[in-house]
């Protein structure tokens, strides 16, 4: 059974720093890319970062550049999301998605929520 759950958002004061972890079963997780999407309220969902099978190359969306690290630990089976300077237009959902270039499977996690706010 493919699970993919995300942990470790909260509540958060702007500046602020938060790690999110995204725990994968029941799939090759190191064959693999991965990547954090984002929705807020009345937003569509928009990809945050991703990260390719060995943990480079990666990429950020121009709105968390320089701000946020993706990266992953292949023998836990495990991505994580540093967030770091964190503003209120970060708030939303954060979402674990898993994609096979192959054979095109895709699988997502249920979402953890983030909220930036004083």
């Amino acid at each position: 059974q493919v699970q993919l759950v995300e942990s470790g958002g909260g509540l958060v004061q702007p500046g602020g720093s938060l790690r999110l972890s995204c725990a994968a079963s029941g799939f090759a997780f190191s064959s693999y890319t991965m990547k954090w999407y984002r929705q807020a309220p009345g937003n569509e969902r928009e990809l945050v970062a991703t990260i390719t099978t060995f943990g480079t190359p990666t990429y950020y969306a121009d709105s968390v550049k320089g701000r946020f690290t993706i990266s992953r630990e292949n023998a836990k089976n495990t991505m994580y999301l540093q967030m770091s300077s964190l503003k209120p237009e970060d708030t939303a959902v954060y979402y674990c998605n898993a994609v096979h270039y192959a054979t095109f499977d895709n699988y997502w996690g249920q979402g953890t929520q983030v909220t930036v706010s004083s």
